[in-house]
Formats: structure tokens, C-alpha cells, sequence
């Protein structure tokens, strides 16, 4: 992909047939200055990407010509690109799907727009490193982190394992973790042994969908713990929070 080059206003895509809730979010998107195109298919949208990498993408799930699902998973790999469903289909296991698949918001038609730029903005804003929302109430963390059997590297948000692997001394498991994730993993090194409420995480997100945050540290445990259904580094603590147990070493 290539990248934004030609405004240096947020560039923003948004996919959705409905041609009014198109015209009104371009409108009100760029009433903050940010810079808007939109698309009716799926397909409109992928030849788009081609040629520039938006900051976000507003995407409808009932498109012409797929699933908008069918987006989100591919385009949630590429960690500076902030991803916010809006929907009709608003039930519980299409939100969680969304979620899982790697969307940063779920936002349900029909909606405010003043609430739709909130969102946008927010997420926006935890995509960028040197935003305030990174700062609140976490130390300055440094390059790398080692805790367990990971080394944490800030610049590329990818984990590398220091378990020896039994085929190859040269083959060393590694993670890559989405924006979102890193910034969970980075609220938990910065208060290690400690049981932060998830008030905590709901407070450095202001997502409005509570389960969200399950969702994340959910996902998180499939990439750091060996077995994610019996988790010993991001414990639950039931009524209260999480812990996260494992002692962490810096790196530089």
C-alpha cells in the first residue's frame, strides 16, 4: 500500500451503499477537517487501497457485494490503519465477531453523527504513539521488554520468543500486535503485579462497548500465553480485574 501523501489532513474511507449515511459522514468528517472519500462495494474499496492508506476505514458489514467481515480481517493486519464498523446488524455476536476480527469501534446505525466523529477521533488518536491517550497514568516505557518467555519490541509492536525451538536453533517464534493490543500489553508492563480494574483499560480506550475489552485481552492471551485457556502471565481476578504476573526486564 501506499501511503498518504497528498494532504496532510486524516484520511478517512468509508464503505457503505447508503448513499445518504455516505453524504452525511463526509460531511461532518470533514466539517473537522479531515479529508473523506467513500465507496459503495467492497471491491471499490480494495482498489482504493491500492493507491492510498487511509488512517481509517468506516465500513458497513452489508455491502452489495460482500461481507464487510470480509474486510476487517486483512485490513486489521495493517497496524496504522484504524478500523470502526457501522452497522444495522447490531447484536451481540456480530459486535463480538467484529471485534475479534480485529475492528477497533463498533458503531450502530442509526447514529449521531457528533458521536460518530467522537469515535473516529478516538481511535485515530490511539494509533498514534505520541498521543496523550498513550500517556495517561503509564511510565515511559523503554525499546524492549523481556517478561516470561518474550521480548517485547516497541518500534515494530512484534514479539519474539526465547523459548529454543525443537526443530531449529535459528527458528524463534514471533507476534505482531495490533495497535490496540500493544497498547493493552503496555498498561500491564507498566503496572506489573499489580490488579488494575478494567476501568482501567475502558478509561485509556473510552469505548462505550464493555466487552471490548475482554475481547482485546482475550486476543492478547492467544498471542503471549502458552496455553490461553489456563493463562498464567494476564490472570483474571474475579469482581476485581486483571493481573499481570510475570516479572519484566528492560531491554534498553
Amino acid at each position: 500500500m501506499h501511503s498518504n501523501s497528498l494532504s496532510n489532513k486524516p484520511l478517512i474511507y468509508v464503505v457503505d451503499d447508503e448513499k445518504d449515511i455516505t453524504r452525511m459522514i463526509c460531511h461532518e468528517l470533514s466539517q473537522y477537517d479531515f479529508e473523506v472519500e467513500s465507496f459503495a462495494t467492497g471491491h471499490a474499496l480494495k482498489q482504493a487501497l491500492e493507491k492510498r492508506t487511509p488512517q481509517l476505514c468506516l465500513i458497513d458489514l452489508g455491502l452489495p457485494d460482500m461481507d464487510g467481515m470480509n474486510l476487517i480481517k486483512p485490513l486489521s493486519e495493517q497496524p496504522n490503519i484504524g478500523l470502526v464498523i457501522i452497522s444495522g446488524r447490531n447484536s451481540l455476536p456480530d459486535r463480538v465477531l467484529g471485534l475479534e476480527f480485529g475492528a477497533d469501534d463498533f458503531i450502530s446505525k442509526p447514529f449521531d453523527p457528533r458521536e460518530l466523529v467522537a469515535r473516529v477521533k478516538s481511535v485515530i488518536r490511539r494509533l498514534q504513539p505520541e498521543a496523550p491517550a498513550h500517556q495517561i497514568e503509564t511510565e515511559e516505557l523503554p525499546a524492549k521488554i523481556a517478561f516470561a518467555h518474550w521480548i517485547f519490541d516497541q518500534a515494530t509492536l512484534t514479539l519474539t520468543s526465547t523459548l529454543t525451538s525443537t526443530l531449529s536453533e535459528d527458528t524463534s517464534e514471533t507476534e505482531e500486535l495490533s495497535a490496540a493490543e500493544a497498547e493493552i500489553l503496555n498498561i500491564f508492563l507498566s503496572k506489573p503485579k499489580q490488579i488494575l480494574a478494567r476501568e482501567r483499560f475502558m478509561k485509556e480506550h473510552t469505548d462505550p462497548f464493555d466487552r471490548s475489552i475482554d475481547v482485546r485481552i482475550s486476543r492478547l492471551r492467544k498471542k503471549i500465553e502458552i496455553d490461553h485457556k489456563q493463562p498464567k502471565i494476564i490472570k483474571t481476578v474475579y469482581g476485581a480485574g486483571y493481573i499481570f504476573t510475570a516479572t519484566i526486564n528492560t531491554q534498553g
